[in-house]
């Protein structure tokens, strides 16, 4: 892979802070593409190997386990696949750090609804693009010449998040 924008390091820089910045990636169970939805990830910007989510004991999430999770951001310039594993957090520390009136407004109850299960994903590979593909790349596109190579060089297998 030649470096450039395709340097790992950079795209997960990249990755980071475009999930940061969009409320929504697409969360499903491995095998089970009929649990694929769109979901509100939590963030801690010193936690950056897992990601946080609130949702319902009767969702398909409760099964817990492995799931992965596809991301695209507001702009299109980055795209993301990211696997791991779906955990229940038991931490009230991390409970009350991401609640919101955002979260609330799903739950009835409130902060003691019994219907909230708070899950981590405990992040494993990822793979992501860097989706600005820039003029010239366009260009060549347009005029049906191979864009492979500058392609590859704006992506990235089996990064560590």
């Amino acid at each position: 892979m030649k470096h450039a924008a395709g340097n790992p390091d950079e795209l997960k820089e990249q990755f980071w802070k475009a999930l940061a910045d969009s409320p929504f990636l697409f969360l499903q169970l491995d095998g089970q593409s009929s649990t694929a939805v769109p979901m509100s990830p939590q963030l801690d910007k010193d936690a950056n190997s897992s990601i946080w989510f609130f949702t319902h004991t009767k969702s398909d999430f409760a099964k817990l386990g492995r799931a992965t999770a596809t991301f695209e951001s507001k702009g299109h310039e980055v795209f993301a696949r990211f696997d791991g594993t779906l955990t229940r957090e038991t931490s009230k520390e991390r409970f009350d750090q991401f609640w919101s009136n955002f979260v609330e407004a799903w739950y009835e109850g409130g902060k003691d609804d019994p219907n909230i299960l708070f899950l981590r994903m405990d992040l494993g590979d990822a793979e992501i693009w860097n989706g600005d593909l820039g003029l010239l790349t366009t260009a060549k596109m347009a005029l049906g010449k191979t864009v492979v190579d500058e392609a590859e060089e704006k992506h990235a297998k089996s990064v560590d998040l």
